[in-house]
């Protein structure tokens, strides 16, 4: 039986962190109010709303690395999945899975007020270290490839 790959990459925030400091272009989907109260504090990084999308992912470079975040991952992934759709190379062009909420835990650089992502409701603390060894194996292992560290 052939094996089929998901057409869509996700990576965790540390891999993105990798991939920045490789050249990589964040593009932040998240609605200008959003980005005006939290952001990320990456040196690439360019925000086109999902609202706008449609109109303007042209303006994103083909032959560059692209990481797509947003909030919380799933709105990263609709427009990953729609750059994949519009020709751009699945190899390139990655979505960051838990969004800006698992990259402001892990305490990666942001702009603003964390507290908006950081309440008791956003927090998934599988992978910290006051999590028993059998919860954080289950969790760290649970990446679709099999080869990342805890995200």
């Amino acid at each position: 039986m052939e094996t089929v790959k998901p057409l869509i990459k996700e990576i965790c925030p540390t891999s993105t962190q990798v991939w920045v400091k490789k050249g990589a272009l964040l593009v932040d989907v998240r609605e200008s109010s959003e980005v005006a109260t939290l952001r990320f504090n990456v040196p690439n990084i360019i925000n086109i709303p999902l609202s706008d999308f449609e109109k303007r992912y042209s303006e994103l470079p083909k032959n560059q690395d692209l990481v797509i975040v947003c909030r919380g991952g799933g709105k990263s992934l609709l427009a990953t999945s729609f750059l994949i759709n519009h020709g751009y190379d699945p190899a390139k062009v990655v979505n960051m899975k838990h969004g800006l909420i698992r990259w402001a835990q892990k305490r990666f650089p942001t702009i603003g007020d964390t507290s908006t992502v950081l309440d008791s409701d956003n927090l998934v603390n599988c992978c910290d270290n006051s999590t028993n060894h059998s919860t954080k194996s289950a969790c760290c292992s649970s990446s679709k490839n099999g080869n990342s560290s805890c995200c």
